[in-house]
């Protein structure tokens, strides 16, 4: 087989590999709706009108917003939030189908990274192409310029994320780019801010995400009445709350980044002329009937506990100054180098800056329309969210670094940027245990009996100390050595002792 046969045997597994990934999620969506309608006591339009239910509802997981046509009213009416536990499902699909097919299997060589995320989102994609032609002629049709955007953006970026979780997860400029860049960047320390501040903006993300879920936990269970109340109201049997219960479930992550929003401020719209904030429940809201929205706050002005959901855009905005400043300023800040107050408080901009772009893409993802009129607006506003969260995390994030830093420099775990102790000991890593030797210097008190056997002066060492480590022991950096002539470290047996040459000034042998 000639190269340009190979080249195309490649490409051609690697478009199957997008429309596998594509059958398979909607395989499985299918497989539960077909499952819903069997056990369901008024089966409709039968399993043809099932079919198409499943196919707009896989679409809806994409993005896409779907047009209702068998309202009461007699108007279409659009379906625009998206069940995030479902659409998980095709975005990890996307992302393991594109990382898979850049992994070279034995004897067969792997696609460009362009060539893979091009080849298996357009896989993927043709497959959505026929499923929403299939899906126009059911109750829930498809808005067309839904498909471009937001669905298209969603495979391509999961495909572009499988690339980039493929090449080993670089941040950096792209090979093309000029010299000089790849040159300047490699002098500073863009890949360590940048790396550390993606780390800060998703555990920053984390945190409001788990403070939404907090929130939503203690609404249901305020509301436990209400909330089961209305799951009873909307089916009699147990064959009608099942589907109930599982849309309540798959919308579970909507619910948390809702409360997200309402910690950070902006709240959630519930229809065009209501909003939920921790300050007051305002205006007449479309509030349909279902067991996550009974847990919403009663109306009127907020109280104390109301509050209280401050507390989640705080915790992320010290999450954020603690994720920088561990890197920034590490625990041992003698053996590695400490950023200075400018990188510091950059890269903890700009880990805000992500939050504050996570948590606005996740807001756009949890809200959409259920209907026209009053209910257009469901959901928390995404630009306010973002807003709101990148402002909570700047001015707590950036001031919190700085703070954060400076303690860990001169306070709060004793130890200076120069390796000394505010005491004037001086720590030095002990290589077979990773504990921590303290030389006294000139007239400073020797420690007490019964002291920690963990720290020992240098006149002294233990004789069951672990044995010599040359690879260990030489890999220590020498800033963490006595830079005084007046101090010395015990040799090890096969070691040549310290230089007292009184012009050496670090102590050590040359």
């Amino acid at each position: 087989m000639s190269a340009e046969q190979g080249r195309s045997a490649v490409l051609a597994l690697t478009f199957l590999r997008g429309a596998l990934a594509a059958g398979l999620g909607l395989g499985a969506l299918t497989m539960l709706v077909m499952t819903l309608w069997i056990s369901s006591p008024a089966p409709g339009d039968g399993p043809a009108g099932a079919l198409r239910t499943a196919a707009g509802l896989w679409l809806l997981t994409h993005g896409a917003e779907l047009i209702r046509t068998d309202t009461l009213s007699g108007d279409p009416a659009p379906v625009g939030v998206v069940p995030l536990l479902l659409a998980v499902v095709p975005v990890w699909l996307v992302h393991r189908a594109v990382r898979d097919a850049l992994e070279p299997d034995e004897g067969r060589p792997a696609p460009s990274a362009a060539g893979a995320f091009a080849v298996v989102s357009g896989g993927y994609l043709l497959v959505g192409a026929a499923v929403a032609f299939y899906a126009q002629s059911g109750s829930l049709s498809v808005y067309t310029p839904s498909l471009l955007f937001p669905s298209a953006v969603v495979v391509t970026s999961a495909a572009a994320a499988g690339v980039w979780t493929a090449s080993g997860h670089p941040i950096a400029p792209p090979s093309w780019a000029p010299v000089r860049l790849h040159e300047k960047l490699a002098r500073t320390r863009f890949r360590e801010c940048a790396k550390t501040a993606c780390r800060s903006a998703a555990a920053g993300v984390a945190v409001l995400l788990g403070g939404g879920a907090l929130l939503v936990v203690v609404a249901l269970v305020w509301h436990a009445q209400g909330v089961q109340q209305s799951f009873v109201q909307l089916s009699g049997d147990w064959a009608g709350r099942v589907p109930v219960l599982l849309l309540a479930l798959v919308l579970v992550p909507n619910a948390v980044v809702w409360g997200a929003a309402y910690g950070l401020g902006p709240g959630f719209a519930l229809g065009t002329a209501s909003t939920v904030t921790p300050l007051a429940f305002s205006g007449y809201p479309a509030l349909p009937v279902f067991p996550l929205l009974a847990a919403v706050p009663a109306q009127g002005p907020g109280t104390t506990l109301n509050w209280a959901a401050g507390a989640v855009p705080v915790a992320a905005g010290v999450t954020v100054a603690r994720f920088t400043v561990r890197r920034a300023a590490p625990a041992l800040a003698g053996r590695e180098e400490v950023w200075s107050l400018r990188e510091t408080a950059l890269t903890a901009g700009l880990g805000a800056l992500g939050c504050g772009a996570g948590a606005a893409v996740l807001a756009a993802a949890a809200g959409g329309p259920l209907g026209t009129r009053a209910l257009a607006e469901f959901g928390p506003v995404w630009w306010l969210t973002g807003a709101a969260a990148l402002a909570w995390t700047a001015l707590l994030g950036v001031p919190g670094a700085l703070l954060l830093r400076a303690w860990r420099l001169r306070g709060g775990d004793g130890k200076r940027g120069d390796g000394k102790r505010g005491d004037g000991k001086r720590w030095v890593r002990r290589p077979a245990k990773g504990t921590a030797t303290v030389e006294y210097a000139p007239g400073a008190q020797a420690p007490a009996q019964g002291a920690d056997s963990s720290v020992s002066t240098s006149d002294e060492r233990s004789d069951e100390s672990e044995p010599y480590d040359s690879e260990l022991y030489d890999s220590e950096l020498y800033d963490f050595l006595p830079t005084a002539p007046w101090h010395e470290r015990t040799a090890r047996p096969g070691e040549a002792g310290p230089s007292m040459d009184p012009q050496d000034s670090r102590g050590v042998s040359s």
